[in-house]
């Protein structure tokens, strides 16, 4: 983007000449940049093509998201990591690459942080120096500032389709077959307690939208979540709640927990959970034990095996409870285990849907119901079919709903 000192000189003088007594609108805010830059361009002769450069990196500088907003504005851009600011990298079509913009300096970067964080009303500071938040499209953002972030501020931003993935979507990427889909949606229909898995990046949020597209639209539903991402269609009496950090002023944080508890008085058909990392696994296991059927949560592990003792190590955050009646709770509070991956083509797929079958001998029993098997690779695209492993044991909720 030309030269940067330019770029800061430019920068400034616009600044100067900014009308600051009221919030201009992006045509006025374009005449200003453009107004300036023809004022200077006596002196500094720029040609026509990196003046209009000039003109759109001051505009987003000042309204949008600066030197990375190409990036944001890429749909087919899925993640973007920037490390200080000079080092920025995206990801597209699965392959990480790195970007050849940067922004100005440490004080534009900040600048941006700033603005970021005001959008999402959340605060960033050295007192307060890690944060999540999301842009207005619901992009989830992750905030670490220095010098907890060693060589300078660390933002990673995880973008979202503009229209909601549903079931439709996910079949045409082959990430799940259609037998599997019908099965889903009818668990989903009969109020099965459905818990998704995965790693990071294996689409947990983007399956759990999916997955609701199968609620009845005449019930009520609270999603809960620290970065509102889910985007649930079709469904009228809907509440999305989200998480508060700590800020200034006495105000207190609202935390998972806090959220699941207040949702119980809400009078919900269902509640969503964006995801569990800590001690409202707990609240979430009480919560489906008290009667709501239908509740759905996701949480990180890297088999349905290991979501397992992963809740009990969470549900111990919580409380000082025996391990026995943690499983008792896991195996009564959850039907169902899907869990999600990211195989080595970048593709992501459903792996496997277990049943929670009981306790033997004090361990949870798991009912292995479909499972993703390797067939071979073709032009770098690994093949496979999902094989029937067993029958669903448990058919109460589902001979109720009249399957």
């Amino acid at each position: 983007m030309g030269n940067k000192k330019v770029y800061l000189m430019l920068k400034e003088a616009v600044l100067q000449a900014l009308d600051n007594s009221r919030e201009l609108s992006d045509e006025e805010l374009m005449e200003s940049i453009e107004a300036e830059l023809a004022r200077r361009d006596k002196r500094m002769l720029l040609p026509f093509g990196q003046r209009r450069q000039y003109a759109k990196a001051l505009f987003a500088s000042f309204r949008k998201f600066g030197v990375i907003q190409e990036l944001v504005e890429d749909d087919e851009v899925t993640e973007i990591s920037v490390n200080g600011a000079s080092r920025i990298f995206y990801e597209k079509a699965g392959e990480l690459k790195r970007f050849a913009g940067s922004f100005a300096g440490e004080e534009e970067l900040s600048d941006f942080i700033q603005s970021v964080c005001a959008g999402g009303s959340r605060m960033v500071n050295e007192a307060s120096p890690i944060v999540d938040t999301r842009l207005p499209d619901g992009s989830r953002v992750n905030i670490v500032l220095n010098p907890i972030s060693i060589d300078g501020p660390a933002i990673s931003i995880r973008k979202f389709p503009k229209d909601p993935i549903c079931m439709e979507t996910l079949l045409a990427y082959g990430s799940l077959s259609a037998e599997i889909a019908l099965f889903l949606g009818k668990l989903v229909i009969a109020g099965y307690n459905i818990f998704v898995s995965g790693g990071t990046g294996s689409g947990k949020t983007s399956f759990l939208n999916a997955l609701s597209q199968f609620i009845p639209k005449e019930e009520r539903v609270i999603t809960i979540e620290d970065s509102a991402e889910l985007k649930l269609n079709g469904i009228e009496n809907l509440v999305r709640l989200e998480t508060r950090t700590a800020g200034f002023d006495g105000v207190e944080p609202v935390t998972i927990r806090d959220l699941i508890r207040t949702a119980l008085r809400m009078r919900p058909d269902r509640v969503l959970v964006g995801e569990c990392r800590g001690e409202e696994a707990l609240d979430l296991l009480s919560a489906n034990n008290t009667g709501h059927c239908g509740s759905m949560g996701t949480g990180h592990a890297n088999s349905a095996y290991d979501m397992i003792s992963r809740l009990e190590t969470m549900a111990l955050m919580g409380a000082d409870l025996p391990v026995s009646a943690i499983r008792g709770q896991i195996v009564s509070g959850i039907d169902i285990f899907v869990h999600l991956g990211r195989i080595r083509d970048k593709s992501r797929k459903l792996l496997e849907i277990a049943e929670l079958d009981g306790l033997a001998a004090g361990e949870v029993r798991l009912n292995i119901l479909y499972r993703f098997v390797e067939t071979g690779e073709e032009e770098g695209k690994v093949q496979g079919r999902w094989d029937r492993i067993g029958a669903l044991r448990h058919k109460e909720k589902w001979e109720a709903a009249g399957f």
